[in-house]
C-alpha cells in the first residue's frame, strides 16, 4: 500500500522528515503493519478512512487498482478498479471506474460500473453512463449520460422469461 502526497514527509524520526521538499510528488516511507491496515485521509468525510489516498495535486495516467477502501482527490486518466472507491470534491477523473460501491463527490468523465451501489453528491458531476443495481443521486449533482440498474443476472432471467 502507498500513500501518496505533494505534502511533506512527516516521520518519527526527526532527522528523516529534515528533507527539503520542492514541491515534488512523494511517496511516503514504508509504514508498519498496524498502520497499513488504515490510513486516515486528511479530506476524508467524518468517520471515513482509506486504505489508498491520492492527495489533491497527485496526477496518474494508467491502470489503478486498490484492494482495499480507496479515495481520490487528485488527477486520474485511465481506468480504476477496487471494492470502496470515493473520488473527492477537488478529483477530475476521466476513467472507467469499477468497484463494488461507488461515491462520487468530484468530477468525472467516462464509464461508473458497481455491482452494489453508486452514490453521486451535490458536489459531483459525472458526463458518462453508469452502471449500478442501486443508485444514490443528492439534489444538485450533475449527471449526463445513461443509467443503467438491476443485476446482470435479474436482467437474463427477465429477458428468458419473455422469450
Amino acid at each position: 500500500m502507498g500513500l501518496f502526497t505533494n505534502e511533506p514527509e512527516k516521520s518519527a524520526h526527526p532527522e528523516q522528515s529534515a528533507k527539503p521538499n520542492n514541491g515534488a510528488l512523494q511517496a511516503a516511507s514504508p509504514i508498519t503493519a498496524a498502520a497499513q491496515k488504515m490510513v486516515e485521509s486528511p479530506h476524508a468525510h467524518a468517520g471515513s478512512s482509506a486504505a489508498g489516498y491520492l492527495d489533491q495535486g497527485t496526477k496518474i495516467s494508467g491502470k489503478l487498482r486498490f484492494e482495499g477502501p480507496a479515495r481520490v482527490d487528485g488527477t486520474i486518466d485511465g481506468e480504476i478498479d477496487g471494492k470502496e472507491i470515493t473520488i473527492g470534491e477537488s478529483a477530475v477523473v476521466t476513467a472507467q471506474i469499477r468497484a463494488d460501491s461507488i461515491v462520487v463527490c468530484g468530477k468525472v468523465k467516462g464509464e461508473i460500473i458497481a455491482t452494489q451501489k453508486i452514490e453521486i453528491h451535490p458536489t459531483a458531476k459525472i458526463v458518462g453512463n453508469i452502471t449500478a443495481p442501486k443508485l444514490i443521486i443528492h439534489e444538485g449533482a450533475i449527471f449526463e449520460g445513461q443509467c443503467s440498474m438491476g443485476h446482470e443476472s435479474d436482467r437474463d432471467r427477465k429477458v428468458r422469461a419473455v422469450s
